[in-house]
């Protein structure tokens, strides 16, 4: 007689409101929309291919709240709402060209970022800022890994600028989003261990 093996649940910070269709899809959408709201919080200088927006601290807090299958889709769907037309990108742009011109790369790595946030966030590498902030770090290594050469070929530019305006330009801004990342995600934590005491 076989005895089937128990696998250690995977744990992220809002599994406990996920657990139904309506809350699934509750938080799906809701960290989508946040994203989209964080998108218009956006700077372009003049002469920047890529603005400055506070999307890549949302992608990062989705991964890390929602685990690997719900960040994901959670981003796939704020994607996929601004292809159809919502006004959710930066600056409110949208549509098919969006996805296909310089930020695309970007935007697919916000899908890839989140899953993979989210895996690691299952396993518990957000519970403290030590252990946050290397993962925050790799989400953006991810989404520069994709937007960078995206942005270079979309554009027909040399690597040396693609990498210059496509990153370089956005390190700082982005070393405060990991740190106040991997702030909030372990504090969330000491709060829901509190409510549930």
């Amino acid at each position: 007689m076989s005895t089937a093996i128990a696998l250690p649940r995977r744990a992220y910070l809002t599994d406990r409101w996920s657990s139904s269709a309506v809350g699934t899809v509750v938080l799906v959408v809701g960290f989508a929309a946040l994203t989209a709201l964080c998108a218009q919080i956006s700077y372009q200088p003049n002469g920047w291919a890529v603005p400055i927006t506070g999307q890549t601290f949302a992608v990062l807090l989705s991964g890390a709240a929602l685990g690997s299958v719900r960040g994901t889709a959670s981003m796939a769907l704020y994607v996929l709402a601004g292809i159809c037309g919502l006004h959710v990108f930066a600056d409110g742009a949208h549509g098919w060209a969006q996805f296909t011109g310089a930020t695309g790369g970007y935007l697919i790595g916000f899908i890839i970022a989140a899953g993979v946030v989210g895996w690691a966030a299952e396993r518990g590498w957000d519970r403290t800022p030590l252990k946050a902030w290397p993962l925050f770090i790799l989400g953006l290594v991810i989404i520069y890994g994709i937007g960078v050469p995206w942005l270079k070929f979309s554009l027909d530019k040399s690597w040396s600028w693609a990498i210059h305006w496509g990153m370089t330009v956005f390190l700082a801004g982005e070393v405060i989003k990991v740190l106040l990342s991997g702030l909030l995600l372990p504090a969330a934590w000491r709060l829901r261990r509190k409510l549930e005491q």
